[in-house]
């Protein structure tokens, strides 16, 4: 489903990023470690759809991302790859429920039913507050959610876990995990928090030459 060779990626001739290749089936997870500056970002706008990289190839499912160009690039991103960011990419000014219609609409992909990924995430309460009246913990869930209302067959994660303690650093993994299982889709997670280690048997380190 998802697969990747020789990817190469250098924001100068000096410091180009090691990225070993990836093969991933539905329903699969992965851990991707390293320390600040390694390139864990680097590496998942480059599986996003956000970062062209200098070479290699990159497949998901039949479609090659990088011969996309344009609004059908950011049409295929929307309808197929869910991107949370370790800062909740959403807007405040609008109501829970207008966030997830506006990720749909953009998209393309049909209409799936809001409400039971907002219960799954214990925010359904909330479907109807504007962003600013959030927590940071709910405003991180609706952010889990907008990421997952299209139903994508790849579930993108930075730094998910990087300002929460260790019982709310437990639940989010827990979280994305079964939502991942719950859709058959593949889940990535960068991170250099060494208390996630434990929830992934499958892992890679990426680093700089």
């Amino acid at each position: 489903m998802l697969h990747t060779k020789n990817i190469r990626f250098h924001y100068d001739t000096k410091n180009a990023f090691i990225i070993p290749d990836v093969n991933l089936a539905r329903g699969e997870n992965l851990l991707v470690l390293g320390h600040s500056g390694s390139g864990k970002t680097t590496f998942l706008n480059i599986l996003g759809g956000l970062l062209e990289p200098h070479g290699g190839d990159l497949r998901l499912g039949n479609t090659e991302l990088y011969k996309l160009k344009g609004a059908e690039l950011d049409k295929f991103r929307g309808k197929n790859i869910g991107m949370i960011f370790q800062k909740p990419h959403i807007l405040a000014p609008l109501t829970v429920k207008e966030n997830l219609q506006l990720a749909n609409y953009l998209s393309g992909a049909k209409p799936y039913d809001m409400d039971e990924i907002l219960s799954d995430l214990n925010i359904l309460d909330k479907k109807n507050s504007k962003i600013s009246q959030l927590s940071e913990g709910e405003a991180q869930r609706v952010s889990i959610a907008r990421a997952l209302v299209n139903h994508p067959k790849l579930i993108l994660a930075d730094e998910p876990t990087a300002s929460l303690d260790d019982a709310n650093a437990e639940r989010v993994i827990q979280l994305l995990k079964k939502q991942a299982e719950k859709l058959n889709s593949i889940l990535i997670v960068v991170t250099h928090d060494q208390r996630v280690k434990n929830h992934f048997t499958n892992q890679m380190t990426v680093g700089k030459q």
